[in-house]
């Protein structure tokens, strides 16, 4: 366990489950994600699956707008 600069215990950070991550990263993504909630999903866990979902929702989205523009464009 680590401390913080004034010597208490830093908390500790749990892993975030497959769903709270997702969760985050569309809230998030659409905009709509509470401050509050973000706040604790940072402070919480670490923002490692968070960076990856982002980047997995990213790509998915692209990958879908371009399928949706090639099908729709001869």
């Amino acid at each position: 366990m680590t401390a913080d600069k004034d010597g208490s215990p830093a908390p500790q950070r749990r892993k975030a489950t497959f769903w709270q991550v997702v969760r985050s990263v569309l809230a998030g993504a659409l905009g709509v994600q509470k401050s509050q909630r973000q706040e604790e999903d940072f402070a919480s866990h670490s923002p490692l699956p968070f960076i990856v979902g982002g980047i997995i929702f990213t790509a998915l989205f692209v990958a879908g707008l371009i399928l949706i523009v090639s099908l729709v464009v001869p």
